[in-house]
């Protein structure tokens, strides 16, 4: 990326609203200015009597606010992470098991094809699963209406899919002349799809604590309902404005960190992608039918290999010069 997109992309970031989670807390925002804005109003309508109580206490509070926002914002972070490397799982084992049963498989077309299809589902399967979803427009193009359909109305989707798969590899091994040995690494490239599957909805089911999303929730609310009073005496008619500027920030993470912990779900601030990680898995299996192996055999170059060792040799004197 050259120096001035990445000039460009500092300035559409800071004023865009996509992915932002701005748009989501600015009622909020709102909410504590108003608030500030009436304390600030009733401590000027009674000269008589100071509603200011000072900043100390609000220093040692927000830097334990602080503190917590950061735990929780990477605890957050951290299921979003754990979801995106489940997923790169999945598209890794899904090429696995392609491979395995295109190398090792029966030489039949038509077996070949719907192994590559009823893998190429299993990823669709789990991303509606995870959705609680029950129709897919990719699905029917890629299995059929009538394959879709039987899909869509199963129990689990995932694992009709995969028990399908299981289906076509026995058949194979038993009828088609598969060997055993590629049959149980096929095998366990279709358990380790489970295996993914199952932590995805690990994910899904268990969200941080509720106890420690109140928790914090209402340090926030102490803190920044508390804060005019700590700041009234000191900026006097800037009060609300300083405390929508510290308020921002605080409920911007606070909604980050709710909104990371659910990564699959459309609806969720900065989702997975799982259309397109879905899309591009079908894309890449389905190529395989009919393209195969196209590697041609290996002839070494002789003049680039003498060329290669020359640069090594030129690297090395360099190496020890400097």
């Amino acid at each position: 990326m050259r120096f001035r997109d990445k000039e460009l992309l500092f300035w559409v970031e800071v004023f865009g609203f996509r992915g932002s989670a701005m748009s989501l807390i600015l009622l909020r925002v709102l909410v504590f200015g108003a608030f500030a804005a009436g304390v600030t109003a009733l401590d000027h309508a009674s000269p008589s009597f100071s509603l200011h109580v000072g900043v100390g206490p609000h220093e040692m509070a927000g830097a334990a606010l602080g503190l917590l926002l950061v735990l929780r914002t990477n605890a957050g972070y951290e299921r979003w992470w754990e979801g995106r490397k489940v997923w790169g799982g999945i598209v890794n084992q899904t090429r696995n098991l392609a491979i395995q049963a295109m190398a090792y498989g029966p030489d039949d077309r038509e077996w070949r094809e719907q192994v590559l299809r009823w893998t190429a589902a299993v990823p669709h399967a789990i991303r509606l699963g995870l959705r609680d979803q029950r129709g897919s427009t990719s699905v029917v193009a890629l299995l059929g209406r009538e394959a879709a359909a039987g899909l869509f109305a199963s129990h689990h989707m995932t694992n009709a899919a995969c028990l399908h798969l299981g289906a076509l590899l026995r058949r194979a091994h038993e009828e088609m002349g598969m060997s055993g040995f590629a049959f149980t690494r096929a095998e366990e490239q279709r358990a380790a799809l489970i295996d993914l599957m199952g932590m995805c909805e690990r994910i899904r089911a268990t969200p941080l604590p509720l106890a420690y999303r109140i928790e914090i929730r209402r340090f926030i609310l102490l803190f920044l309902v508390s804060l005019p009073f700590a700041l009234v005496g000191e900026v006097q008619w800037l009060t609300p404005i300083i405390v929508m500027l510290v308020a921002a920030p605080i409920l911007a993470l606070d909604k980050i960190g709710t909104e990371l912990q659910f990564p699959f779900v459309t609806t969720s601030l900065n989702h997975l992608p799982l259309d397109h990680l879905c899309l591009k898995i079908e894309t890449d299996l389905l190529a395989m039918l009919d393209a195969g192996d196209l590697m041609p055999s290996a002839a070494p170059d002789r003049r680039a290999a003498a060329e290669v060792v020359e640069a090594a040799r030129t690297f090395g004197t360099d190496g020890r010069t400097n």
